[in-house]
């Protein structure tokens, strides 16, 4: 049976493709100097733990596949193969809320041992925030607002598309900063799938 839709498919993706370089664009001139003291952040740091939940999680896994391929040792915190965080260590997050129980216990942890922490968030203000050394701050909607005003997509989905394209600027620049070519980056592609 066919959906009945005020919008088509292709209206959708052109909606989706606005908004998403309208908050790109936006959280890239507001957070310019957090954006640098992000990618110095990781360039510094021994290891880079990624954690996000839900689809946010899924956003920040791909970033870690991305900073593994420039040769940085990362890590997927709730992993089975993932070590110990430690000082010198960053642990990079991403929560719309700020406010997520075990992303803030794990931040509250992380500090606490003497690792740096790394948020990007859609809530200046929060636990989260509270705790990060550098805050990443994306003008997208939270997961519960549903006014329509800062995204007519559903729920945190621009704020998670956001995540992807934050994590893909932060790799190509670390990636330039590298200097290096992408004939040097392949041979750390998976090669067992």
């Amino acid at each position: 049976m066919p959906l009945t839709a005020t919008m088509s498919p292709g209206a959708a993706i052109s909606l989706i493709a606005n908004e998403l370089l309208r908050v790109a664009e936006r959280t890239s001139v507001a957070n310019a100097h957090q954006l640098i003291d992000l990618a110095d952040l990781v360039d510094d740091s021994r290891r880079v733990f990624v954690l996000g939940a839900g689809r946010s999680g899924l956003a920040l896994r791909m970033t870690a596949m991305r900073l593994m391929h420039l040769g940085l040792d990362v890590h997927v915190v709730g992993d089975t193969t993932t070590p110990a965080i430690a000082a010198g260590d960053l642990l990079l997050t991403a929560s719309g809320s700020g406010t997520t129980e075990s992303i803030v216990r794990a931040a509250e942890r992380a500090s606490a041992i003497g690792a740096r922490i790394a948020a990007i968030t859609t809530a200046e203000a929060s636990p989260l925030s509270e705790l990060a050394d550098v805050v990443v701050r994306v003008p997208a909607a939270q997961k519960l607002d549903r006014s329509a005003d800062a995204s007519q997509q559903y729920a945190g989905s621009l704020f998670e598309q956001a995540v992807v394209v934050i994590g893909d600027g932060l790799f190509h620049a670390l990636w330039q900063r590298e200097g290096t070519s992408a004939d040097d980056l392949w041979p750390r592609h998976a090669n067992l799938e």
